[in-house]
Order: C-alpha cells, then structure tokens, then sequence
C-alpha cells in the first residue's frame, strides 16, 4: 500500500507541473480552457472554478488540459433548432437551452434562423408570436444540452486562432514545467542535505588494498598524484582508473603535514575495459548553502538530461533495445525499491523522471507534444497552417503506435518481474 502511496504521489505530481505548464500558458494567451484533468479514463471527482472545469479521473497514467478550438466542441445552432433563451437586464443571452422544455416563466423561446457563436455573438429567429428578433450573446455565455453544460468559445478564445508561438509555448510550457519541477526539487534536497562538496577526502580504506598496504588512512586529504594537483574526487578517480597497474605516488594532507604515499592500483577487468582501483571508499563531505544549493538545482538537471539523451541516442543507434526500456510498471517496480531508501531518494527519482518526462514530451513524434511543435515550426515556415484533418489524421496514427509501443513495453515489465 506504501508503495501504491508513493508512486500516486510521484507520478501525479509529474503530470500535475506538466499540465500546469499548458494550464498557465494557455490562461496567459487568452485561450479557454475547458478541463484541466489528472489521470485519465472515468471522472472520479470534479470541481468548477470560473471556466474551467478541474478533474481526478480513475487511471494515474497522464492527464491532460483540454483548450476551446482543439477538439471539435463547437455549439452549431441550425436553422429550425427551438432554443430558449436566458437574458440578462441588457436583454443578453446568458443561457441557451437547446432543443428541450425548460419550465422557467424567464426564458425566451425562439426558433433559430440563424447563429453567430464565435464572431459576433448573436442569434436570429422567431419567438412564440413568430416576431422576428435578434438577441445578442454573452462571451460567457453557457448552452445546456441533455444536462450538459458547455460555455462558448469565441473566436478569439479558441486555441487556433491564437499566434504560433502562443500556440507552440502553450504546448512547450509543459515538459519546460517538468525541467523546473526537477529543478527545484534538486535544490530543495541540496538545502536540506547540504550540498556535495566533492573534496578529495578519503572516507573509508579498505583492507589488504593497495591504499592500506601503502599507509593511507581514513580523512586523508589528497592533494595530488606524480605531481598533478587533484581538485575533486571526480579527478582523483578518473585518474586512478586511467593506470591500473603502474606505480602511483599521492600526496596527501594528514594533521595538517603533507605525506607522500606510492602505491600501485589493482588491474580490474569490465566489460573488456581494463581500470585500476585502490581499495579506498568515498563519502562527499556536504556544505549548507542556499546559493549551491540553486547552482546543485541547475547541474543536476542539465546532467540528467544529458544522460537520458546520450541513453536515447543509444536506443536509436542500437546500442541497446526496446526490451530494455520501462513502463508504468517497471516505474512502479522501481519506486518500490527507491521508497526503501527514504523521502530524499523519492525526491530524488521524482525528479530523474520528470526530466525524462520532458525529454520524452519533446520527441518530434505524432501525438507528443514535439510532434504539435513540429507541425507549428512548418505552419511558421510555410506561413498558413497544416490542414486541420490531416494534422489530426497523423496524431491519431501516432497514438495508435504509441499505445502498442506502451503495450510492448508493459509486457516486457510484466515478463521480467513477474515471470
């Protein structure tokens, strides 16, 4: 049950920041934004606050933040539709009910000839004394149909009509929130652990090693190695791995007197690569500084993803394959193990996966975020959109292949840690 806690927590968190991004952006360039929704599948609770209606749904696998103008949710008022009319004092329409008996003596009903919802905002037709009239409508306007209510959009709330760059950072704000979220996650641990100095400080030697044979002890300072000053324990290991077996001789600050000590690493042998090791362990001291702290933030996430990218250019280059990578329950699997080691390892792979959320948003695939951005970079260099059907028609293939892609992936957990 911890395990189901932490990983709701962890990737609901993820996709709250990701929407979020959309959310703010798409607030800030005036687009209406009808649902803002965490999880998909069947609503299990949900709120309605001004425009927006805010959603948990039963699966935590995504979420998303559904804009007027994206989906086709446009009200059409025909020619012959018997609406009825709610009007303000200046006799503008508040409430349209479309096609059924409202048992209010304030409605006003009329038989459309015809509509303008997006534009100009009216609607022409004949009331029960089959006068002709014409009644303006209000931006904020609700229709009610079946029980259902859906405010209208204007044309100039709708996603489409928007720049392309109001349309591309509504859609980039997203994983740009994940590489924040990581950021600022990164940081926080960074503050409330200290930052890693990374001094050449020998934390631990151990026994029988070429270290302890040559009288290294533990708190040695290492200064330098054959005359080479070591800055960080990041040098002092790369350059111990670089010459297994040849004789070494290490400078160290001990009580405050410099000793010299020669010793030869041990030759190991991974994966074909031949590296020296001499036998002593490493502990980074930490220091509390909220201005490291910020700069930890920034370093952390840029190392990360270069990492995940350099593991992505390995997947396409072939270095590894598809059964290598995870899905939903080989994350699970792998907060289960990470939960074991406390809140700050938690935080810490929250924030590992945000950042690959992000990355992975950003592919120039169908159905991703990269790939709407993709289709907005040729909308800017043509200078007129992609044609609405089959930009919609390529999304949809992608969603196809992502789904099959995720439920290879799903099996693959399911064979290799079940099976």
């Amino acid at each position: 049950m911890q395990t189901v806690i932490a990983f709701i927590i962890v990737f609901g968190s993820l996709v709250f920041f990701h929407e979020l991004g959309h959310f703010i952006f798409a607030k800030r360039a005036g687009i209406l934004v009808r649902e803002f929704a965490i999880g998909m599948g069947p609503k299990i609770f949900g709120m309605m606050k001004g425009e927006t209606l805010y959603t948990i749904r039963l699966l935590p696998l995504g979420g998303y933040v559904r804009m007027a103008g994206e989906d086709v949710d446009q009200i059409e008022l025909q020619p012959g539709y018997r609406v009825g009319l709610i009007l303000n004092r200046d006799n503008v329409a508040e409430k349209i009910y479309l096609n059924q008996n409202v048992q209010n003596p304030n409605v006003l009903f009329m038989e459309v000839e015809r509509a303008d919802l997006e534009k100009e905002l009216w609607i022409e037709g004949y009331d029960e004394e089959n006068q002709f009239v014409r009644i303006n409508v209000s931006r904020q306007a609700i229709v009610v149909e079946n029980g259902t209510e859906l405010m209208i959009a204007p044309l100039d709330r709708q996603f489409n009509s928007k720049t392309v760059g109001q349309r591309a950072m509504a859609i980039f704000a997203g994983p740009l929130f994940n590489f924040i979220l990581a950021f600022f996650v990164f940081a926080f641990i960074a503050m409330m652990q200290g930052v890693p100095t990374y001094e050449p400080i020998i934390y631990d030697v151990v026994e029988n090693g070429p270290a302890a044979e040559a009288g290294m002890q533990k708190g040695d300072f290492v200064k330098a190695i054959d005359g080479d000053p070591i800055e960080d324990w990041q040098e002092l290991s790369g350059t111990v791995q670089e010459k297994p077996g040849e004789e070494l001789t290490f400078l160290v600050e001990r009580g405050g007197q410099e000793i010299e000590l020669t010793m030869t690493p041990d030759a190991l042998e991974e994966s074909g690569k031949e590296y020296g090791q001499i036998g002593v362990m490493y502990q980074s001291p930490v220091e509390k500084n909220p201005l490291k702290a910020l700069a930890f933030g920034v370093t952390q996430t840029y190392d990360y993803t270069v990492l995940i990218l350099g593991l992505l250019g390995d997947l396409v280059t072939g270095q590894f394959t598809i059964d290598a990578l995870s899905g939903p329950v080989g994350i699970y699997k792998a907060t289960e193990t990470v939960a074991q080691y406390g809140v700050y390892n938690l935080m810490n792979w929250a924030a590992v996966l945000s950042i690959n959320l992000g990355i992975m948003n950003l592919l120039p695939l169908p159905a991703l975020d990269g790939g709407r951005l993709l289709f907005f970079g040729v909308e800017a260099l043509r200078g007129k959109p992609v044609d609405r059907q089959k930009e919609g028609l390529v999304h949809f293939v992608g969603i196809v292949l992502l789904m099959i892609l995720m439920v290879v992936v799903t099996w693959n957990d399911i064979q290799r840690f079940f099976f």
